[in-house]
């Protein structure tokens, strides 16, 4: 089943998780229409399943031979060459790979795994991180989703958010669990810590998009592009951190945009303790990620059809964090404003 872009807009296509790199040296025989022109033009000719950024790098490295001597590609074809080239693997290549990795896992069966992810795990491979995200340790540790995509994940977190998130160990449950989040029927629950005193409680549902000019960041958006966000807030207590106002902030998500709580709360200006995209830079230093975790998350079990909740209590350092501004933990049963 495709995933639909609206659950996780960073998200990309489907990708086959069992293919791998062919390595195979190749071997090529230039012929005389290629005299004259620059050996790497004339490569990229006949090779053009690959790039030329690539081709420039194994040139770079001595993995193109012509005549078994390491070219340049600059260097002059002549039209009578041999040339052979050793593909070598980039780092996406092989990024779908199994990876020994210690799993913080809150319940697993037959159908779900579900996890408690810490702060700094990226989610899934994308550039700059093709190695030990949680995608790797997964493979690793449920060897069967090599034929789940995604291996089995259907929502994320960003690399500096902890908390719950849930996996689909076989197709059918992955099914499930993708068409609960469609309907909105999951529940997800996180505390926030923000920096100034919002309404007790409110909603804010306004569209998010690509920001117009910086396009890592996500928006609030007019643009007939923008999708539907909502989120639902109240305010649990208020402290004082680094003699400034702020506030433990429980949210709920009916949708699940990139980066929706931050940009709805900085959007209500009550931006995230910490949060260096979308934040008060001068306030970052502070805490060294944005204060967010997802705390509690509920759902149909895919297999059984029971409802299923889980609630974890906040990670160490977001503890240590509303301990500093004053502010107590909630338990696990909170569902009130501050008192």
């Amino acid at each position: 089943m495709p995933f639909d872009p609206e659950l996780d807009d960073e998200f990309e296509s489907a990708v086959d998780l069992t293919a791998g790199p062919d390595l195979s040296p190749i071997t090529l025989h230039l012929s005389p229409e290629a005299c004259g022109q620059r050996l790497d033009k004339v490569i990229a000719g006949m090779v053009p399943q690959f790039s030329r950024a690539r081709l420039q790098l194994w040139f770079e490295g001595g993995f193109v031979k012509v005549d078994g001597k390491p070219a340049k590609g600059k260097a002059t074809a002549y039209g009578d060459e041999t040339v052979v080239i050793e593909p070598q693997a980039a780092p996406e290549d092989t990024a779908f790979a199994p990876e020994a990795m210690e799993l913080n896992i809150v319940h697993e069966d037959e159908e779900i795994i579900v996890i408690n992810k810490p702060a700094g795990l990226v989610v899934h491979p994308g550039a700059g991180n093709w190695s030990g995200t949680l995608l790797n340790g997964l493979l690793h540790h449920c060897p069967q989703l090599v034929g789940v995509p995604r291996a089995g994940i259907v929502h994320r977190l960003d690399k500096d958010t902890s908390g719950l998130m849930v996996v689909g160990k076989t197709l059918a449950a992955q099914t499930d669990l993708v068409r609960q989040l469609q309907a909105r029927t999951v529940k997800r629950e996180y505390f926030a810590l923000v920096w100034g005193t919002p309404l007790a409680r409110g909603t804010v549902d306004s569209p998010m998009g690509r920001h117009p000019k910086d396009r890592v960041k996500m928006a609030v958006s007019s643009s007939p592009f923008a999708k539907p966000a909502i989120t639902h807030y109240k305010r649990v207590a208020t402290g004082t951190l680094d003699r400034r106002p702020v506030s433990l902030v429980r949210c709920s998500l009916e949708t699940g945009r990139t980066h929706q709580i931050r940009v709805h709360m900085q959007h209500l200006g009550f931006a995230l303790v910490g949060d260096s995209v979308y934040g008060k830079q001068h306030l970052t230093p502070v805490f060294h990620r944005q204060a967010l975790q997802a705390r509690r998350l509920g759902l149909v079990h895919p297999g059984t059809g029971e409802d299923c909740e889980w609630t974890v209590p906040l990670a160490e350092d977001f503890a240590q964090l509303i301990a500093q501004a004053g502010i107590e933990e909630p338990g696990d049963d909170v569902d009130g404003d501050e008192e």
